[in-house]
């Protein structure tokens, strides 16, 4: 009954979810307490107090016929996109307007917009190993082709001569991740500055026009002075997608949104597109209240001393039970090196101590796991014994 596509990625279904899904399985046998789930990227931190005081004051002051019908435009409420657009201005010195903006069903929805808007069958989207494996589905739900670029397994920094090879006349977008999920590593200005100077080199080379997509979710989850570069800054034809998902803690209601600066290559046109794409792809719109909820949030931030003690807790426990780290920069993930080549068989192992992580291959890295330590701080601290019981069977 169901399409060839879908039953390719129905038997390749997440690992990330499914790792979940074990979780709540073992939690009924052994009690939460005593499961050590770092699988999902679902933030422990509660949202800020204002989010919940806004959505009030959201539903009292604006007309219920506004605020639930249809939205006048598939782009999302003028003045949230002016919002945003001068938020972004206020931070990066930039010039955005409200035509800039494309409010969007989370960053998921807001790439699924923007390769929809630019892929024919066909084009290539380069990504860089490792990176978050929905890319794959995103890119072949419009028949384009996902070309990887090898992990740098030293510091997971790009390999860019590697990437400048290949880059062919195929090529329609790049999709960056930075802070990175899985590694948790930030991007170099100086690796921003390399990868737009290959980038511009060869659109004249080819005659073409590459986008870079840059998916942000985790922008403002950096730990120390470590500073993430935003990149319509860099190259013209960058196309940003950011979520509130992270930085409000609200991955269930569905909001971010795209910047498609003016400098872009028919810039116009893409605009339009995008807003076409958000509607034929049955969002129609963002949703009505978490768009008016970012009017009134767009300053607000979650605690981030919260991830920044789960972080150094979990890189010095790691670290002394013998695993190879590198310590994350951003994000909320610790890459991990697997004590044996098939990281999968490492997973399986570690389930055996209700510790469940998610194997790197998910991520186009094998060889290693990825730990989500956005949980409770108590998760973290529990779970560490159990982590050097399974070093000592490695031989760690």
């Amino acid at each position: 009954m169901i399409a060839e596509k879908m039953m390719k990625m129905v038997e390749g279904s997440s690992a990330i979810r499914a790792m979940f899904e074990e979780g709540n399985r073992l939690a009924k046998i052994h009690g939460r307490e005593n499961v050590f789930d770092f699988s999902l990227g679902n933030p422990n931190v509660e949202a800020p107090k204002r989010v919940n005081e806004s959505i009030k004051e959201i539903v009292d002051e604006v007309p219920s016929l506004e605020l639930h019908g249809y939205n006048n435009s598939n782009s999302g409420f003028e003045d949230v996109r002016e919002c945003v657009a001068n938020s972004l201005n206020q931070k990066f010195e930039t010039h955005f307007n409200a035509s800039n903006i494309i409010m969007t069903v989370g960053a998921a929805g807001g790439l699924n917009v923007i390769l929809k808007a630019i892929l024919n069958p066909g084009d290539e989207v380069i990504v860089f190993a490792p990176y978050f494996g929905e890319y794959r589905s995103y890119v072949s739900n419009y028949d384009g082709v996902i070309v990887e670029v090898s992990p740098n397994l030293e510091n997971f920094m790009p390999k860019l001569d590697e990437f400048k090879e290949k880059i062919t006349k195929k090529t329609k977008a790049v999709i960056i991740n930075t802070p990175n999920n899985p590694t948790g590593v930030v991007y170099s200005e100086d690796t921003i500055k390399e990868i737009s100077r290959i980038l511009l080199e060869k659109e004249r080379e080819y005659n073409t026009s590459i986008c870079l997509v840059s998916d942000e979710p985790y922008r403002e989850l950096v730990y120390g002075d470590i500073e993430v570069p935003f990149l319509t800054q860099y190259y013209h034809n960058t196309v940003v997608g950011y979520s509130f998902s992270k930085s409000l803690s609200l991955p269930g209601e569905r909001i971010g949104y795209l910047v498609i600066p003016d400098e872009m290559t028919d810039s116009e046109n893409l605009k339009v597109a995008a807003g076409v794409a958000t509607r034929i792809l049955g969002y129609v719109n963002a949703p009505n209240i978490q768009q008016k909820l970012v009017m009134k949030c767009i300053n607000e931030k979650t605690d981030l001393s919260y991830y920044a003690k789960n972080r150094d807790a979990l890189y010095k426990g790691l670290t002394e039970a013998g695993f190879e780290c590198v310590k994350p920069q951003g994000a909320f993930y610790q890459f991990m090196k697997s004590p044996v080549a098939d990281e999968k068989e490492f997973v399986k192992k570690a389930k055996e101590y209700n510790i469940l992580i998610v194997p790197g291959t998910s991520f186009g890295c094998p060889g290693y796991v990825r730990i989500a330590y956005c949980v409770a701080y108590e998760t973290i601290q529990n779970s560490l014994p159990k982590f050097k019981e399974l070093a000592k069977e490695f031989g760690l």
